[in-house]
């Protein structure tokens, strides 16, 4: 294991995983079931990006917090680059990306994710980063550079960005709004109760916040928000976030199984069976959301590319169907 420590755990006092305390309860959410196994990866296109990726001296969201579909968006040549570096300032208790001091901007890390998304040819990317709470902007500009470095090489290249909530600031928000993604994704996580435990540096309100101000912002703008179960949430707080995010107008919608990525995070509460994952998605449906991808295995970025185009799809069948334009 991969274990960090500071000077009391080498007295034996506090140990410490990927910044994080160990926690003290052991177990609890028993064995996966089936519906959450996924081959081991290694095919030939997985390996060619994972080069890339070390040549290029990048970071990914699929290898920091530990996807379990990493073999397969790879193996299709999709990868969500986190900029910003490795080390993120806020230390959710469910997520497995490494908590500590953050190293200085990288002046050079948006032409690097640009060539690389260059060398792939992809026609569709995710950038997303760290919490950066030690920058002034929350590193919006960071994110509008890589936008625009990216247009530069790939122009026909549709860009997601998964941001942070910039602290609440608006004038951090607009800097990345005025580089025109093609879709502006940040993630609600969890139910309101759960946030003070789970996100202890984030707040449901500000989430949402966020994509009330992108829509407004950007009326044509695709918004999009994730959440995940398992977390400890009942099911009747589960559908009044997914009414909190229609009323922010939001687009897409992702919901997958929070998975524990070590002792040092929180546990399970329980698993939830692929029929409740169809069921949210046939709720959400009807509130009027877009697009909804739910299942056990799902992700903000899972499959980034389908969803956009079906939400795009969804919504050009219904202008078309719309009777106000007869």
């Amino acid at each position: 294991m991969d274990t960090r420590s500071d000077p009391s755990h080498a007295r034996g006092q506090t140990k410490l995983f990927r910044g994080r305390p160990i926690r003290s309860e052991r177990g609890g959410e028993g064995q996966k079931p089936k519906w959450l196994k996924v081959r081991a990866p290694g095919s030939h296109k997985y390996l060619r990006l994972k080069r890339l990726v070390r040549e290029q001296s990048l970071h990914t969201v699929c290898e920091e917090a530990n996807c379990p579909n990493i073999g397969d968006c790879w193996h299709h040549g999709t990868a969500t680059f986190m900029i910003l570096g490795g080390f993120c300032t806020q230390a959710c208790t469910y997520c497995n990306v490494e908590h500590g001091r953050p190293n200085p901007i990288d002046l050079a890390e948006p032409g690097r994710v640009a060539e690389a998304v260059r060398a792939l040819e992809l026609d569709y990317v995710v950038v997303t980063s760290v919490n950066r709470d030690d920058l002034a902007d929350g590193g919006a500009r960071e994110f509008a550079k890589t936008i625009t470095a990216t247009r530069s090489l790939s122009p026909h290249c549709q860009i997601e960005t998964l941001i942070p909530d910039f602290a609440g600031k608006s004038e951090s928000l607009n800097i990345v709004l005025e580089a025109q993604p093609d879709v502006l994704n940040h993630n609600l996580e969890t139910v309101p109760r759960l946030y003070p435990y789970t996100r202890p540096g984030g707040n449901y309100v500000r989430a949402l916040k966020v994509l009330e101000h992108a829509s407004q912002h950007k009326p044509k703008l695709t918004t999009k928000s994730g959440l995940m179960v398992g977390l400890g949430e009942s099911w009747d707080e589960l559908l009044d976030a997914l009414q909190d995010l229609r009323r922010v107008e939001c687009d897409i919608l992702t919901v997958g199984q929070y998975l524990r990525p070590s002792m040092a995070h929180l546990q399970v509460s329980r698993y939830y069976h692929p029929n409740e994952f169809e069921a949210l998605k046939s709720i959400a449906l009807e509130m009027g959301f877009g697009h909804v991808e739910s299942g056990p295995l799902v992700r903000s970025s899972y499959h980034a590319h389908e969803q956009s185009n079906a939400f795009a799809t969804a919504t050009s069948v219904t202008e078309r169907q719309d009777p106000h334009d007869s």
